[in-house]
């Protein structure tokens, strides 16, 4: 959040004030608590030429202790299409599993590193994913399962609230800055007493991304509240 001096401090009030005079779209804002996609990041970062993916976590074999040569955990793309970037998103935000020599914290980094470039946001994020990734004791409780997790994604579109909110901003939303609503199933396999079992939810969520021309490529900056997206 900028500092209440700075001048960007009166349009951003003024561009909340908008957002209530539209109705709908002022809550979710509020519950992502993102200033900063009234703006969008501060400067544009461009990519590493040599790069042509973000670096990615190592990815033991199952069971056995990582390795030189294992495979790595799918870095998110580096691309400027944002629907792309969006399903690999919600892809490496559900998808784990626990009988790995892997943490949490290893599919974490992941995502980290598709973060907004200038850290603004990136504190808020943090925060967000706690309500998406198992905690370290959850991780550890799960793994005595052999807990695995997986998304399918029935739908995914920009959603009538978001296009609401930049139309009502009237200019003062970044352009390269979108939304993305997510809503799919959860499946979840484990092991219990011996015997396989499994089970499946219903999740939804929202994804605010900044691509180009806000950024070199798409970046994430904030998550909705899990079940509680814009529509």
């Amino acid at each position: 959040m900028t500092d209440p001096a700075t001048p960007d401090r009166p349009r951003r009030l003024r561009l909340i004030i908008s957002l209530a005079a539209a109705g709908l779209v002022l809550l979710a804002f509020v519950a992502v608590g993102v200033y900063g996609l009234l703006t969008g990041p501060a400067s544009r970062t461009p990519p590493d030429p040599g790069s042509t993916s973000r670096p990615g976590t190592s990815t033991p074999t199952p069971g056995g202790p990582a390795s030189p040569g294992t495979p790595t955990l799918p870095p998110l793309p580096d691309t400027k299409d944002p629907e792309v970037f969006a399903r690999a998103l919600a892809q490496a935000l559900f998808t784990w599993d626990t009988f790995t020599t892997l943490t949490v914290q290893d599919h974490r980094a992941v995502i980290l590193q598709a973060a907004d470039p200038t850290g603004e946001e990136t504190p808020g994020l943090i925060g967000d994913l706690g309500n998406y990734l198992p905690s370290a004791s959850t991780w550890r409780s799960l793994q005595e399962y052999r807990t695995a997790q997986t998304l399918s994604i029935d739908r995914l579109w920009v959603p009538d609230q978001w296009d609401q909110a930049v139309e009502a901003a009237d200019g003062q939303v970044a352009d390269g800055l979108i939304a993305y609503t997510v809503e799919g199933t959860r499946h979840r396999t484990g092991v219990w007493f011996d015997e396989p079992v499994a089970s499946e939810h219903p999740v939804a969520f929202t994804m605010f991304l900044s691509c180009p021309p806000a950024t070199a490529q798409c970046v994430l900056l904030r998550l909705s509240q899990l079940d509680n997206p814009l529509r």
